[in-house]
């Protein structure tokens, strides 16, 4: 036999499939996509890491973090900078490791350069005409085949995937903060979602040492759907005057056993992300217990956002 017309079933060899499934080899192929090139809108905290984590682990080539904000672009270099040199210094990993951890990731200002993405992964605020916006740019910027996942924790999927063409590669993986510490990622399928989409957005989180569950598309999924009216009851007990912060949070920790309180981990998810799921949540499902405290909403209006503005229910 010709070594120019080699044997049919080596010419799968490459995507791992048994011999019973060569009669659907182009599904098996796709199914063992591998992502060159990952793309991340938005670098703010969750971007930043969700950056930081496809560079070290997904096994891209390239990941690029675009942001409007020169600026917001400079923390989030200078923030991965700092995470990477303290696991060196921790022994996790190598220095060499570090700057090519870092080497993998383009800073740009532009959707444009994420042109050649294989798979982008929009991290932009909790604003739904936001991230349409962005989807339908995303859309027309990418080729066909690019998976367009958003990292929102409330907003509806389908609605976001529907200013698409492509709404069968529309999903949401949401990563939980601090991304390259914590290990779930949320994924939520669209009502259009595709099995392919699905099953090869599952892959990537694995590759990314991320452990997944499956939810529907149904304001604050799971993780937020459970945890937002926790902490907005901590408020109102906080706003009654009922108990101070620190009562607040101590007997939560201690008696509940959990590792932070609900109000330091209000601001360490940042009190406007937290307002911004509680209004999704009780604008949607149209339940009282889902209001938002109006202590929540005067921090919010006040500046006081949490950890990232230096102050919310502590002064950091």
């Amino acid at each position: 036999r010709s070594t120019s017309n080699p044997h049919p079933l080596t010419m799968f060899r490459n995507c791992r499939i048994p011999a019973r499934s060569l009669l659907k080899p182009s599904l098996y192929c796709q199914q063992q996509r591998f992502f060159r090139t990952i793309g991340v809108v938005g670098a703010g905290q969750m971007g930043q890491g969700i950056a930081q984590v496809a560079s070290q682990f997904s096994g891209a080539e390239k990941v690029y973090l675009q942001d409007v904000s020169e600026k917001q672009l400079d923390t989030a270099k200078a923030f991965t900078h700092k995470l990477l040199h303290k696991n060196v210094a921790k022994g996790k990993i190598s220095e060499q490791d570090a700057e090519q951890i870092l080497g993998r990731i383009q800073f740009v200002n532009n959707l444009e350069a994420l042109q050649d993405a294989d798979f982008v992964i929009e991290a932009a605020p909790e604003i739904l005409d936001l991230k349409k916006e962005i989807f339908q740019k995303l859309d027309k910027i990418t080729g066909p085949d690019t998976i367009l996942a958003t990292n929102t924790s409330s907003i509806s999927v389908t609605q976001v995937a529907a200013v698409t063409k492509r709404p069968e590669k529309v999903i949401s993986m949401h990563f939980m903060n601090p991304v390259p510490h914590m290990k779930l990622v949320e994924v939520i399928r669209g009502l259009q979602t595709s099995d392919a989409t699905y099953q090869q957005t599952v892959e990537l989180a694995q590759k990314m040492q991320k452990v997944t569950t499956l939810s529907k598309d149904m304001p604050g999924f799971i993780a937020n759907r459970i945890l937002m009216p926790y902490i907005n009851e901590a408020i109102f007990v906080l706003q009654e005057g009922i108990a101070s912060v620190d009562d607040i949070d101590s007997s939560m920790k201690m008696g509940t056993n959990v590792p932070m309180g609900p109000l330091t981990l209000a601001d360490f998810i940042g009190l406007d992300t937290c307002l911004s799921i509680l209004r999704v949540l009780h604008t949607e499902l149209g339940d009282s217990k889902y209001r938002p405290c109006p202590l929540l909403v005067k921090y919010v209006e006040a500046g006081w956002l949490g950890r990232k503005s230096g102050r919310g229910f502590y002064t950091y």
